[in-house]
């Protein structure tokens, strides 16, 4: 008889098997971190557009804030890539009701500008979503937090441009909360 060296076909399944079920408890935890940094980066940004419009409206703007992202990627308030309107798995200038912008009216029945931006998740439901829950921010500059649930959906939150006396705003109700300052 030979002296055979080697595996059986049966180790080599078993190996298979265990490294298939180390995957399938794998997988799903490093969706749901890619998922969580997305999300903080989309509040990080949120607060970096604000930033940014505060000083594009004591500079550039004279008293106005930036008509779009854009405006604020001209004059190098913010990176070339949030600029394009699409960052971390988020979207801030795609369709309406995503950045917003008020002129100030000027007299004495007038009101400063206002200005407002919402991110969402560019996929928000399934394995592949980028984010679970819609993010926006105002002239005030507390985020607002919108889950959207395991159903995904594109949810209610929307930048919304203010009038005569009221600013923008991302939107208001009972699933809107604000994440902090």
């Amino acid at each position: 008889m030979k002296n055979q060296k080697g595996f059986s076909l049966i180790e080599l399944l078993i190996v298979v098997v265990i490294i298939g079920i180390i995957a399938a408890i794998a997988i799903p935890n490093l969706l749901a971190a890619r998922r969580s940094a997305n999300e903080g980066s989309a509040s990080s940004a949120l607060r970096t557009i604000h930033g940014a419009n505060a000083t594009y409206q004591a500079t550039t703007g004279n008293g106005d804030f930036a008509t779009n992202l854009g405006a604020l990627g001209t004059v190098n308030l913010i990176d070339q890539v949030l600029a394009g309107g699409e960052k971390s798995g988020y979207n801030f200038a795609g369709g309406p009701g995503s950045y917003v912008q008020q002129a100030r009216v000027v007299g004495a029945a007038g009101n400063p500008g206002t200005f407002a931006c919402v991110a969402k998740p560019i996929t928000n439901s399934g394995i592949t979503a980028t984010g679970t829950r819609n993010f926006g921010i105002a002239t005030d500059g507390i985020v607002g937090v919108e889950p959207l649930g395991t159903a995904g959906g594109a949810g209610t939150m929307a930048a919304a441009v203010g009038s005569g006396t009221v600013p923008s705003s991302y939107g208001s109700g009972g699933n809107i909360a604000t994440l902090g300052q």
